[in-house]
């Protein structure tokens, strides 16, 4: 009832940047840059996925749901720290707050899962290729997606529920920019070991155990690589398989780095560079290093653009 009384009417306040007020005009700029940098890249992917039919394969499909998903994950929190950084008021209010949890948390566990289910992809393509039409056909990856997308927004029904549930006796001043859970832990006014037990069982969940599935998966693809004579297909089974591992390796990176380390391990400020970067940079550099070096995305948008300009000129 306390949370009720209080939170709920109040909101909270979210300190953020606020203890670094000339930093505040920079960290705008940085949001906004990446933000509008995350939307073009990523609706590039799903544009030039739906409309190329040589894109119409099981990898575009995983990716433009990785592109739908990063879209998706960076608008909830993008335009509130946006307002927040140039407005005077730092606040958000309790209900903005719920649902920025309850969405980032279910994109973000989404994410896990999709990354996993896309190095199931790679290695049936490289290690059984004979028979990758066969396995991955379009109600297969259909239900893998659906997977994804349903054990992410189960993990943020309970977990998210479970955080919420914590009397906050007053304390709305979040040191943070967005409405995440140890952020809301922090303000809980009685014991949080089994939350904290939770979120533990949790990153373990999506954060170790999927990625070791993928090394697995690699595993097995090297090996397959390298039985591989033909110098020209050695190089694309790498090439499509780089793009991926280079997203995965950034992607857990950062966010095992946050979640999995002690807390006494780094300062406040740097949780929440370490936050900024996994928030609103990684979203974008997904489109870049799939474009950069995937050549059948090079040549679909090199493809649109001509029929674009031709078009406009005629």
């Amino acid at each position: 009832m306390e949370r009720a009384n209080d939170s709920s009417l109040m909101g909270f306040i979210l300190l953020g940047f606020s203890d670094h007020p000339r930093l505040e005009a920079a960290v705008f700029v940085f949001v906004l840059f990446f933000y509008l940098l995350t939307l073009v890249g990523n609706f590039a992917i799903i544009i030039l996925s739906y409309l190329d039919p040589l894109l119409h394969t099981p990898m575009y499909f995983f990716l433009s749901n990785l592109s739908l998903l990063d879209v998706c994950f960076t608008t909830s929190l993008a335009p509130q720290t946006l307002v927040n950084l140039r407005g005077p008021e730092k606040t958000i209010t309790y209900g903005g707050c719920v649902v920025q949890l309850y969405i980032s948390l279910a994109l973000g566990s989404t994410e896990c899962i999709l990354l996993a289910v896309m190095a199931l992809d790679r290695y049936i393509a490289v290690c059984k290729p004979l028979h990758y039409v066969t396995i991955m056909n379009p109600r297969l990856c259909q239900q893998l997606a659906s997977v994804s997308w349903l054990s992410g927004l189960a993990n943020s029904l309970i977990h998210a529920t479970f955080t919420l549930q914590l009397p906050l006796c007053g304390n709305h001043r979040l040191d943070h920019f967005i409405c995440e859970v140890p952020a809301l832990l922090k303000l809980a006014c009685v014991d949080t070991t089994v939350n904290e037990l939770v979120l533990f069982v949790v990153s373990v969940l999506f954060l170790l155990i999927p990625p070791a599935l993928i090394l697995i998966s690699y595993g097995f693809i090297s090996q397959a690589v390298l039985k591989i004579k033909s110098v020209e297909a050695r190089h694309k089974a790498c090439s499509t398989c780089s793009s991926h591992l280079t997203v995965v390796i950034i992607f857990y990176g950062t966010i095992i780095y946050m979640y999995l380390q002690p807390r006494n391990s780094y300062t406040q400020d740097q949780g929440k560079f370490i936050s900024l970067f996994c928030t609103m940079v990684t979203p974008t550099l997904n489109p870049i290093i799939y474009t950069l070096r995937n050549k059948d995305m090079k040549v679909a948008l090199k493809t649109l653009l001509s029929k674009k300009l031709y078009s406009l000129q005629a």
